[in-house]
C-alpha cells in the first residue's frame, strides 16, 4: 500500500517544483506588471494608485501610435509573405524531387538562428556601405541604390524582409506535414473525376490544410507581436521611430526613460493581444477534440 502511495506522489513531488516556479515566475509576474500598470511607478516600483491614468496617457503619445502602426503594417506583411512562401515551398518538396533530403534543411535552417543573429546578418547585407549596394557599385553597377533600412519610409519593410527570411522555412514544415497527411486517395478521385491540378489544390488540398494554416497564422502573430531583438539587431528603432514595435517601445519607456507605469501598461495591452489571438484558438482546438 505505501509503495503503490508513493509511485501516485513521486510524478507530483517531480514535477511540483516546475509547477511552483512556473506560477511565480510567470503568472505571479504577470500578474505584477498589471498592477504595476496602475500605479504611479517611475524608475522603481512604486504602491501609488493612479488606476487608469497610465492607460490613458499611454494612447495619448504619438510614439505609442507610432508602434502600433508599425506592427500593423509588419505583422500583416510578415504572415503574409511567410504564408505564400511556406506555401509554395511546401507545394515544391511534395512533388517528391530529387534532393528533398538536402533542400529541407536548407529551408529550415535559418529557423535555428537566434533574431539577433538574423538582426545583425541582414544589417550587414543591407548596409549601403558593406552590403548589397557596395558589392553592386563593385561590380559596375554604380547607379544601383538599395538605402531601405537608412530610409524612414521603408525601412520598417527590411525588418519585414528579415523575419520572412527566418520564418518562411518554419511555414514551410508546418505545410509540408499537412500536405503529406492527406490521403491520396481523395487526390487520386479527383484527378478520376478530371479536376485539373489547379481545381485540386484550391477544392480539395488547401481545404484539408487549414488546421495548419491557422496553426501558422497564430505563430506568426505571436511572433510578430513580440518581435524585440530582431528590430534591435537590424535598426535599433530607427531611423528615428521608423522601425518603433510595442516590444521596443515597452522596453525603451520602461528601462530608459524610467516611465515604469507606463511601460507596463503597454506590456499589458501586448499580453492582452497576445491572447485575444491565442484563447479562441485554444478554445477551437479543444473543442474539437471532445467533438
Amino acid at each position: 500500500m505505501t509503495r503503490a502511495r508513493l509511485q501516485e506522489l513521486l510524478p507530483k513531488l517531480v514535477l511540483s517544483p516546475s509547477v511552483a516556479l512556473v506560477a511565480v515566475c510567470v503568472y505571479g509576474f504577470i500578474i505584477f506588471t498589471f498592477y504595476l500598470s496602475l500605479t504611479d511607478s517611475r524608475i522603481l516600483p512604486s504602491f501609488g494608485w493612479v488606476g487608469m491614468e497610465n492607460y490613458v496617457k499611454l494612447f495619448k503619445l504619438s510614439h505609442w501610435r507610432t508602434a502600433v502602426t508599425n506592427l500593423v503594417v509588419f505583422a500583416f506583411l510578415y504572415i503574409a509573405i511567410c504564408m505564400a512562401m511556406g506555401l509554395m515551398l511546401a507545394i515544391f518538396l511534395d512533388q517528391r524531387i530529387r534532393g528533398e533530403g538536402v533542400l529541407r534543411p536548407i529551408y529550415l535552417y535559418p529557423m535555428a538562428l537566434s533574431f539577433i543573429v538574423t538582426g545583425t546578418a541582414w544589417k550587414w547585407i543591407m548596409d549601403p556601405g558593406i552590403g548589397i549596394e557596395h558589392t553592386m557599385h563593385a561590380w559596375g553597377f554604380v547607379d544601383f541604390e538599395f538605402k531601405w533600412i537608412k530610409d524612414r519610409d521603408y525601412a520598417i519593410y527590411t525588418v519585414v524582409i528579415a523575419a520572412v527570411w527566418q520564418s518562411s522555412g518554419f511555414v514551410m514544415a508546418m505545410f509540408l506535414a499537412g500536405l503529406r497527411g492527406i490521403d491520396g486517395e481523395i487526390m487520386r478521385a479527383a484527378q478520376i473525376d478530371g479536376a485539373s491540378a489547379f481545381s485540386m489544390y484550391r477544392r480539395v488540398i488547401l481545404p484539408q490544410l487549414r488546421p495548419a494554416m491557422l496553426s501558422a497564422v497564430v505563430i506568426l502573430s505571436h511572433l510578430a507581436i513580440k518581435s524585440y531583438d530582431l528590430v534591435i539587431a537590424l535598426t535599433g528603432g530607427g531611423p528615428g521611430r521608423a522601425t518603433e514595435l510595442p516590444a521596443t517601445f515597452m522596453y525603451s519607456y520602461t528601462f530608459t526613460r524610467n516611465q515604469m507605469g507606463i511601460g507596463a501598461a503597454s506590456a499589458t495591452i501586448m499580453l492582452a493581444t497576445v491572447a485575444a489571438i491565442m484563447v479562441p484558438y485554444l478554445y477551437s482546438e479543444l473543442r474539437e477534440k471532445k467533438q
